[in-house]
């Protein structure tokens, strides 16, 4: 990484965005934080630029679980900036409840893959321009009880935490290793990471603060965000995985997956799928 490079992480408020952030800022990159929330982001900015000791990190307003909102963030960032040499997608939720984003879709589909999905696609020509570039999508061992429910992706049937979020966590996975596969031939990587338990805030409400007691109390028994960010970081700067791309990572090695993530037709049926979902 250099003063020149420029890196994007999703979720930069707070947890292991931020530590991320704080991190690859150390770096001297450009580091852009997107976040959701105002209010959040902005403490998170300042908290940031002192503890990486860095002034070039910016924030950018965005609800991943509203398309429109995705559209002008992107449009916004590439007038700011002309290149992007590293995409972390790192931003998601976790509810025990049914809710569903302002598009109507399920919201941990929604937030999870659908706005990663769409961010990644509107931003791929301006990765692409800035070749070597590397895109890091931050998944869970969740994944591997998970399935795609391509007639009921929205879970208005039967719902529950596990199917939901797990079903989010493989779209992730089968995602990266799809749009690796279209990415053959160019200087732009692909890889996702499981970042092992770490105590952050995706359980807790978005509105309620519903979850937070909880995730105090479990706190000392879940990795750091920091130790939890370690490999996005890695995958983000190591010169080992410059060329590396299509893996699953967790401890900063390639590992398998799950046996459903690595069927060829199903990552073709979830991105066809997408690309209806979010009108590209």
């Amino acid at each position: 990484m250099n003063s020149k490079d420029i890196i994007l992480i999703t979720g930069g408020s707070a947890g292991m965005g931020k530590a991320t952030a704080i991190e690859l800022a150390k770096t001297f990159a450009t580091v852009v934080i997107l976040c959701r929330s105002k209010e959040k982001g902005e403490k998170a900015l300042i908290d940031i630029k002192r503890e990486s000791k860095s002034d070039n990190v910016n924030l950018f307003i965005c609800d991943l679980g509203n398309m429109d909102s995705i559209r002008k963030f992107t449009e916004a960032f590439k007038e700011k900036y002309k290149k992007l040499n590293v995409l972390i997608n790192n931003a998601g939720v976790i509810l025990p409840s049914r809710h569903e984003t302002s598009d109507g879709f399920e919201l941990q589909f929604g937030v999870n893959h659908l706005g990663p999905f769409l961010l990644t696609n509107l931003l791929l020509e301006t990765i692409s321009n800035s070749s070597p570039g590397r895109i890091i999508n931050v998944a869970s061992g969740a994944h591997k009880v998970g399935n795609i429910h391509f007639k009921d992706v929205n879970l208005k049937n039967n719902y529950n935490l596990i199917k939901a979020y797990s079903q989010s966590k493989l779209a992730n996975i089968l995602f990266t290793y799809e749009l690796s596969k279209r990415l053959q031939g160019t200087k732009v990587t692909v890889n996702c990471l499981h970042p092992g338990a770490v105590a952050t805030e995706m359980g807790v409400n978005r509105k309620t603060g519903f979850g937070s007691a909880i995730s105090k109390m479990l706190k000392p028994f879940f990795l750091t965000p920091l130790q939890g960010a370690s490999t996005a970081i890695y995958l983000a700067t190591s010169e080992e995985v410059q060329t590396v791309t299509g893996k699953y990572f967790y401890k900063k090695k390639p590992i398998k997956s799950s046996k459903l993530s690595y069927e060829k037709e199903l990552s073709k049926n979830l991105w066809n799928l997408s690309e209806q979902l979010t009108g590209l």
